[in-house]
């Protein structure tokens, strides 16, 4: 039974099993039993449940513990937890914050009428305001060579005076101080009893007990979002910022999304502590902070199958090409076409500083599809001497056929393709800004790549519509893809991306419908050549029998 059981199965089953484990996993997040009899001793009830009036104080300090001082920056007197509010406060630096150092801010929520040193049943949390990141590398334009504003010129001899070496060039390799300008918490709101014996160990570490007390009251859970504090909100600090705005957020938040919150803040700490950097991780908070909580399930279950068909899609695309031994039908410009788009894109998100989460499957990408060309070329590589050598393999007569569709093809395209690929890139180099004529050059490629890219899907299309064949094409990766293409257009609508890549989503779209007519329009008959160049009416080879 188990021998006779497909690799494929194994996987869906597979699959299966981590999405319920995963579910399972994120009900027991959300969920947290209540203490059944509220009179009991495992009880703890709310200290909010009595209505207390509390007022919110927010300090900044150059250490955590507020040794050598500390400023008040922000007060709500008649401070309701669940009111939401926003306000923005201009936030003097200190001396030492401007020379690339730190500075942090400390939330207290004490009763009214009490200072936060006085009042035993304060909360307080500390935030950091500041974090070190390598300040972004100045772009230029490359025909009149205007680099920076004066102002950024300013800024940039001083970061060169800060590091002590005003001739230096690499200053900007160093890490720099930059001003996170949001600060959100979030107080829960609802007044839940918990069960001294199910209390979650993620709430238990920001739990408070109120003190000289015979029954268990706890103080108002407090919890400052990490998440929210984005790339694109950081502003670098300099000798010359004197101030800076920071936007003070707050709203209540249920237990359950507190818990979510606080398990994955976890998980991007986690990510940073094995090496990760802050733009790495920004784009995970990405993820959590641009959508709600809906949609964020909704991108884990479209994320699981996404993995699911990518892997299945792979998996079949290489036994497709593994038993290939004739390329009749199959667009050798097209093969040539992904290959070296694929390689593009590589060293596109590699000069973009990318994470490695999306470098390295780029990056086997890139080789997999070289893989391919050396298969549709029926090229052989030897070695002599330590040098290598190459040779091609000769093609047959239905193949050259082929050929000649796919070179026709091509002619036609190159017509159009050309002159668009080229007077983008003049466009862009002389009205835009790049670090590099490197950079220049690969954006122009990768911009290419993203918005006529589909016009390298179509000699495939003339190849089939020349042959009335499809049966030639690998049907079930393409179907993988196929499904693939759709839940990319779903991620296009949930997750931030550049408009280039989000039109690429849909382009795909439009290509797989029109192999979807084509393969209606010319039904697969055994008379044709199938994907492994063997047709089904051939007449198997071998000895007549003798009667």
């Amino acid at each position: 039974m188990f021998l006779k059981t497909s690799f494929t199965t194994v996987i869906v089953g597979v699959f299966v099993v981590y999405v319920l484990h995963t579910c399972w996993v994120m009900y027991g997040i959300v969920y947290t039993k209540p203490c059944d009899s509220p009179d009991g001793d495992n009880c703890i009830t709310p200290f909010l449940a009595s209505n207390p009036k509390l007022q919110l104080s927010i300090y900044t300090a150059l250490r955590p513990n507020a040794e050598g001082g500390h400023t008040l920056i922000h007060k709500e007197e008649d401070f309701d937890v669940n009111i939401k509010f926003e306000r923005i406060v201009n936030v003097s630096l200190p001396k030492k914050t401007r020379n690339n150092g730190t500075l942090y801010a400390l939330i207290f929520v004490h009763r009214a009428g009490f200072t936060p040193w006085q009042d035993q049943n304060v909360v307080h949390l500390v935030a950091q305001l500041t974090t070190y990141m390598v300040p972004k590398q100045p772009e230029i334009s490359l025909i009149s060579g205007e680099d920076q504003t004066q102002g950024q010129k300013e800024e940039a001899q001083q970061k060169k005076r800060r590091h002590g070496n005003p001739a230096a060039g690499d200053a900007s390799d160093h890490p720099v101080s930059h001003w996170r300008s949001r600060l959100t918490f979030n107080i829960v709101g609802d007044h839940f009893l918990f069960d001294k014996e199910y209390l979650p160990s993620d709430v238990h570490r920001h739990l408070r007990l109120v003190p000289n007390v015979k029954k268990m009251v706890y103080l108002p859970l407090l919890f400052v979002d990490e998440l929210s504090n984005r790339v694109k909100d950081l502003v670098e600090v300099n000798s010359t910022s004197m101030e800076l705005p920071l936007t003070i957020a707050y709203d209540s938040i249920s237990l359950g999304r507190l818990r979510f919150w606080i398990h994955m803040q976890d998980a991007v700490y986690s990510l940073q502590q094995f090496g990760f950097t802050e733009k790495d991780a920004d784009e995970i908070k990405g993820i959590f902070v641009d959508t709600n909580l809906y949609f964020l399930a909704l991108t884990f279950f479209v994320a699981a199958f996404h993995l699911l068909f990518d892997f299945l899609a792979f998996k079949n695309d290489i036994s497709f090409w593994k038993q290939k031994k004739s390329m009749v039908g199959m667009s050798s410009k097209a093969v040539l076409w992904r290959c070296f788009s694929t390689i593009v894109i590589f060293l596109y998100l590699f000069d973009e500083q990318t994470s490695l989460l999306v470098l390295i499957p780029a990056g086997v990408g890139s080789i997999i599809e070289v893989w391919k060309v050396k298969k549709a070329l029926k090229i052989q590589v030897s070695w002599r001497g330590g040098k290598p050598s190459f040779l091609f393999g000769k093609l047959d007569e239905s193949e050259r056929r082929t050929g000649e569709y796919d070179t026709l093809a091509m002619k036609y395209l190159s017509y159009l393709l050309y002159p668009l690929c080229i007077g983008g890139a003049v466009y862009a180099l002389v009205f835009l800004r790049y670090k590099s004529w490197y950079s220049w050059l690969i954006n122009s490629l990768v911009n290419g790549v993203y918005a006529f890219g589909f016009l390298f899907m179509l000699p495939q299309l003339f190849v089939n519509y020349k042959l009335k064949s499809v049966a030639h094409l690998p049907w079930k990766a393409f179907m993988y893809k196929a499904f693939n293409t759709f839940i990319d257009d779903v991620f296009a609508f949930i997750i931030t991306m550049p408009t280039s890549h989000r039109l690429a989503c849909f382009r795909d779209d439009v290509v797989f419908l029109i192999y979807l007519y084509q393969r209606w329009l010319y039904p697969v008959d055994k008379t044709r050549i199938n994907e492994y160049g063997v047709s089904y009416d051939e007449k198997p080879k071998g000895k007549k029998h003798k009667d």
